[in-house]
C-alpha cells in the first residue's frame, strides 16, 4: 500500500491576509517616523542651540521633498516593482534617523529631513500598488481601511514610544532605536515574503495593457480633492486646541480631550468606512454625504460656544465622519487609475496631501495671528464644502467585476 504525504497549501486568502498585514505594518512605520522629529523638538532645540523656526524649517524641507517625489516614486513602483521601492523607503527612512542620532548636528538634521521626505514619498504609491494587485476585489475597501488605520495607529503611539525611549536611552538613543525600526520591518517583509506589483506583471489575455496617459482630468481633480482633505483636517488637528482655548474659553484639558475624541474616532471611522466602501460603488456620493454632515457639525462648533461634553461629542462625530470617507477616497483613486498604473495614480494624488501640508501651517498660523480663532473651524468648513463638490465631480460610473477591472481604461 502506497502512502502519499499531502502538505497543506497556502490559499489565496492566506496570501492576501499576509500581504495586508505586511503592508499595513510598513504603513505603521511611515506614520511613526513622521512624528519622531516633532516629538524630539525640545531635545533637538537644546542640543543644537537653534530656535523653533530652524526646527520648523526642517519639517518644511520634509514636506517639499515628499511632495516633489511622490509622483516619480509612483512611476518607479509601476516600472521596477513596488516591493523594491517599499523596502528602499523603509531602509532610507530608518537610516536618516539612525545617522542623526549618531551625528547630531543641524546640517544633518536638514539632510535627515530630506531623506525622510524621500522615504515618505514611497509608501502610498508602493503600498496601494501592492494592495490593488493582490487584495480580493470584494474586500478591497476593507483592505484599504485597515491599511489606513495602521498608519493612524503609528502616529497615535509615536508620542508615547518616543517619550519612553528618551527616558530609557536619551534623545540620541531614541533617534537610533526609532530609526532601526525601518530596516527591521524591511527585513521582516523580505523574510515573510511580501509580493511585488508592477506594470510589467500586469497582463490581460497574455498581453500587456496598452500604454496610457496617466495625467488624466480625473486624477488632477482627485489631487485637488486630496489637498482639500488635508487642509480641512490640518487646521483642526494642528490648531484646534489653541483655537478652542483662545476663541471659546475652553480649558487646556477640555480642548485636548475634544481633539483626542476627534483623532480617536477618526481611526474608528476608517474601519467602519472600509465595510461601507465594500458594499457600495458610489464612493463619491459616500464621501460627499459624510463631508456634508461633517461640515454642518464643524460649522456648529465654529458658531456656538458649546459646553465641554457637547463639544467633545461633536468633535468625535466630526472625526468619525472624516475617517469614514478615507476608504472611499482610496477607491476613487483606484477606480480612476488605468490598468497597471496604481502606483503612479496614488503617487500623483498623494502630492495633494503634501501641498496641503505645506500650505496649512502658514494659513492657519496666519489666522491665529489675526486673532480669529473661530476661523480655524470656519476655514475648515469652507474646505469641506469644496471637498463635497469635488467628491461629486469625481464620482465614477458603477465599476466592474475584478476580472473586468484588469481591462478598464479611464474615460475622461
Amino acid at each position: 500500500m502506497a502512502y502519499v504525504l499531502v502538505t497543506p497549501q497556502r490559499t489565496k486568502s492566506d496570501g492576501a491576509l499576509r500581504t495586508l498585514v505586511l503592508i499595513s505594518t510598513a504603513h505603521w512605520v511611515s506614520h511613526f517616523h513622521l512624528l519622531v522629529l516633532p516629538m524630539l523638538f525640545p531635545f533637538l532645540k537644546a542640543q543644537l542651540g537653534v530656535g523653533y523656526i530652524e526646527l520648523g524649517f526642517a519639517l518644511t524641507v520634509f514636506a517639499v521633498v515628499s511632495g516633489l517625489t511622490q509622483a516619480p516614486m509612483g512611476y518607479l513602483a509601476d516600472h521596477i516593482g513596488a516591493r523594491k521601492i517599499l523596502l528602499t523607503g523603509l531602509t532610507i527612512g530608518g537610516f536618516a534617523l539612525v545617522m542623526l542620532g549618531i551625528n547630531l548636528s543641524y546640517p544633518w538634521l536638514i539632510a535627515s529631513a530630506v531623506l525622510l521626505g524621500l522615504a515618505n514619498s514611497v509608501y502610498h504609491p508602493a503600498d496601494y500598488a501592492i494592495l490593488a494587485a493582490h487584495m480580493d476585489e470584494a474586500r478591497m475597501g476593507r483592505a484599504f481601511s485597515i491599511h489606513t488605520f495602521a498608519g493612524f495607529l503609528g502616529g497615535a503611539v509615536a508620542p508615547a514610544i518616543v517619550a519612553a525611549l528618551v527616558t530609557i536611552s536619551g534623545g540620541h538613543g531614541a533617534l537610533i532605536v526609532s530609526g532601526a525600526v525601518g530596516p527591521l520591518v524591511a527585513l521582516l517583509l523580505i523574510v515573510v515574503g511580501v509580493p511585488d506589483a508592477s506594470a510589467a506583471d500586469r497582463k490581460v489575455d497574455g498581453v500587456h495593457p496598452p500604454k496610457q496617459n496617466i495625467i488624466t482630468p480625473a486624477l488632477i481633480v482627485l489631487t485637488v480633492f486630496f489637498m482639500l482633505l488635508s487642509l480641512s483636517n490640518a487646521g483642526i488637528s494642528n490648531f484646534g486646541v489653541v483655537a478652542l482655548m483662545n476663541g471659546y474659553g475652553a480649558s487646556f484639558s477640555s480642548a485636548n480631550i475634544a481633539l483626542t475624541a476627534y483623532l480617536g474616532f477618526s481611526a474608528v471611522g476608517v474601519l467602519a468606512g472600509g465595510f461601507l466602501a465594500d458594499h457600495t460603488q458610489r464612493h463619491g456620493q459616500v464621501a460627499a454625504a459624510c463631508f456634508a454632515a461633517n461640515a454642518a457639525i464643524v460649522f456648529a462648533i465654529a458658531a456656538v460656544n458649546l459646553p465641554s461634553l457637547v463639544l467633545t461629542t461633536a468633535m468625535g462625530m466630526a472625526g468619525f465622519l472624516g475617517g469614514v470617507i478615507a476608504p472611499s477616497r482610496d477607491m476613487l483613486v483606484r477606480n480612476a487609475a488605468p490598468a497597471g498604473a496604481a502606483g503612479r495614480a496614488f503617487g500623483i494624488v498623494s502630492t495633494g496631501f503634501n501641498l496641503g501640508g505645506i500650505v496649512s501651517p502658514l494659513l492657519f498660523g496666519w489666522i491665529m495671528d489675526q486673532n480669529a480663532p473661530q476661523w480655524v473651524f470656519g476655514a475648515s468648513v469652507v474646505f469641506m464644502i469644496l471637498t463635497v463638490l469635488l467628491a461629486l465631480v469625481t464620482e465614477r460610473a458603477p465599476q466592474r467585476t475584478s476580472e473586468a477591472s484588469d481591462q478598464r481604461i479611464l474615460q475622461p
